[in-house]
């Protein structure tokens, strides 16, 4: 830190840019006689916890990113021990994913245990008559109840300081053969500084004794007892995924879970009826008793205010892990699950629906389907053709989001319209379980779903149970069994040209790249649509959804893309240098906060540009 001050007092009183912290000259003297040489080295140490002054976006000179790197064993010693190398752990999966699932619910839980010391430190520098830029601000990201992996906080191997502190900005190198300083594994955080105006002083202080204090207050107040219980929880609900994959439910709602939102739409309701499993499908996962949904198809009925979506919109949200407390913490779902709704206006490009639509006008194939403004019927059907395609294993649908005439189509109509091209999907929801695809399905205003369904459960008053057999005898005494369609193809067989798969607009050398509030991703040419895409549940999520498109782009060679090898390139990168490989500061629009989207969501968000062409 004593040459970070030494950087500061060599600035202008009223700098604005703060550009010597970014360039961070080093003078080093070697361990032998040889002469000192000049270096750049933007690590900063308080002992062994190093301080690491990232350049922001040139617009926003006076807000550096501080990457802070703790040793994992200040946190934890136990979260320092090497993953288990690659064999097989009895459970099918490696001791490495194991380790990478804790080490990501550890950093979760860091991330709010530090936003307390964060808290504290701007609550003095809060003026309410000044703008944080001329107060100065620590900006630390805030997540909701979703585990996920980060740019914000993670853990990485990382170097160690080597040096001993001479003067100024001169250094004596260790001799590495006398003073062996390995990497470590790191808990790393990373946070914006915003440093105030023409105040030199104070930003000194802010940055070089401030925020390291309340990194040592961190380390120093951590609760180790809850860490712990956090890496139980996360291990059990490794574990319990583990169990799902292999099993004939595609979801799990634990006895006692919370499922309401309170007005934030992430804390759990106070008050809420805690969820309790029906005597039929109560079962015992890894220890925990609770309702297993079976695969197949299920339908979730009851009248209005009952909590039938609210149990969906549960069983959507357990695609990912959830922290200690948030009630649904033990709500797990096959992680392929994708959520489908109507989308009218949107873009779908040469893609097979031919098993929800018959003809169309003119003659086209429904098996090469294009349109720039698909209705709400033909959306849908493109949204379930994307989601097998891209291998979800359960589909999860609300009819109030839904087209009507998508949906279903009763005895009465089908007499009356003798020519309709659309197949409904009652008529195809039990060919797909058939091929491994399940669905669950709230519906409220039509019996259509009462036949195909393996289990019909009602909600009254967030209370389930199981009204299946009352079901099936009110199916069968309306008339029982209808006529299916034959089976159909349900392969989508498109590649994606490369003819303006880029980053850049055209007649433009300048490239463009932002995610808007609005839920429109705006890059090169095109400007996607992600409303649509339920499961990216955060901006930091699209964010990190933009960056990895972005990547892609940059990275393919010209010709057809690959989406699969491009896609296992970035991801395997992710996993090797964590989410913020893709991150570049050139777009001043976009952002720092990023969390890893499923590869599932970003082949979805391919499907909706407009401006790509498909064969």
């Amino acid at each position: 830190m004593k040459r970070l001050k030494t950087l500061f007092r060599s600035m202008e009183e009223k700098t604005e840019t703060y550009r010597v912290l970014y360039d961070a000259p080093i003078v080093i003297q070697p361990p032998t006689e040889e002469a000192p040489y000049g270096d750049n080295d933007a690590a900063f140490y308080r002992y062994d916890t190093a301080f690491v002054i990232e350049s922001p976006p040139k617009n926003a000179q006076d807000r550096p990113v501080v990457l802070i790197r703790i040793p994992a064993e200040r946190i934890d010693p136990a979260l320092a021990a090497e993953p288990g190398g690659s064999a097989d752990d009895g459970n099918g999966e490696l001791p490495d994913a194991l380790t990478e699932h804790l080490r990501d619910a550890a950093a979760d839980f860091c991330l709010r245990a530090f936003a307390g010391q964060i808290d504290a430190l701007n609550e003095v520098l809060y003026n309410r008559s000044r703008p944080d830029r001329e107060s100065g601000k620590y900006y630390l990201y805030r997540p909701g109840g979703e585990i996920l992996r980060r740019n914000m906080a993670f853990f990485a191997v990382c170097p160690q300081r080597d040096y001993d502190y001479l003067t100024g900005i001169m250094v004596q190198l260790w001799d590495p053969e006398e003073r062996p300083c390995p990497p470590k594994l790191c808990l790393c955080f990373r946070l914006e500084v915003q440093l105030p105006l023409r105040k030199l002083k104070k930003a000194m202080t802010m940055m070089t004794s401030d925020l390291p204090d309340a990194v040592d207050a961190f380390a120093a107040s951590l609760d180790r007892r809850a860490l712990r219980e956090t890496l139980a929880l996360a291990e059990k609900q490794f574990r319990m995924r583990q169990a799902i994959r292999s099993s004939p439910w595609c979801a799990f709602v634990a006895n006692g879970s919370i499922l309401p939102r309170a007005k934030d739409g992430v804390s759990p309701l106070d008050g809420a009826v805690l969820f309790q499993s029906t005597p039929e499908d109560e079962i015992e996962l890894c220890g925990v008793r609770g309702m297993g949904i079976p695969r197949g198809v299920t339908v979730i009925t009851g009248g209005g205010y009952s909590g039938k979506s609210t149990l969906l919109d549960a069983v959507a949200a357990g695609i990912y892990d959830h922290r200690a407390g948030d009630g649904r913490e033990l709500v797990l779902t096959d992680e392929t699950a994708v959520s489908i709704a109507a989308e009218d206006g949107r873009a779908v490009s040469r893609l097979n629906i031919g098993p929800f639509l018959k003809s169309l006008p003119g003659g086209h194939s429904p098996a090469d389907f294009t349109t720039a403004h698909a209705s709400g019927s033909t959306s849908q059907a493109a949204g379930i053709m994307e989601a097998v395609s891209a291998g979800s294993r359960l589909l999860l649908i609300d009819e109030d989001r839904s087209a009507t005439n998508f949906m279903i189509r009763d005895a009465k109509m089908k007499a009356l319209i003798k020519k309709e091209p659309i197949t409904p999907f009652t008529d195809r929801v039990r060919e797909l379980a058939e091929r491994g695809v399940s669905t669950i399905l709230v519906i409220g205003g039509s019996g259509e779903y009462l036949g195909p369904a393996d289990r019909v459960y009602l909600m009254d008053d967030y209370r389930i149970s199981d009204a299946t057999a009352r079901a099936k005898e009110i199916w069968l005494s309306s008339g029982g069994e209808t006529e299916t369609p034959p089976p159909c193809d349900w392969e989508v067989r498109r590649t994606l040209t490369g003819e303006g798969f880029s980053s850049y607009p055209e007649a433009s050398g300048t490239e463009r790249l932002e995610a808007n509030d609005m839920g429109f991703l705006l890059i090169g040419s095109e400007r996607i649509d992600l409303r649509g895409i339920f499961s990216l549940m955060t901006e930091a999520q699209r964010t990190a959804a933009a960056f990895i498109l972005r990547t892609v782009m940059v990275s393919h060679r010209p010709g057809p893309v690959d989406l699969a090898a491009e896609f296992d390139a970035v991801y395997e990168r992710i996993r090797r240098e964590g989410v913020h490989a893709v991150y570049t500061s050139f777009f001043t629009t976009m952002r720092l906060p990023m969390e890893l989207p499923r590869r599932i969501d970003l082949e979805a968000a391919v499907s909706r540009m407009r401006r790509q062409r498909w064969r």
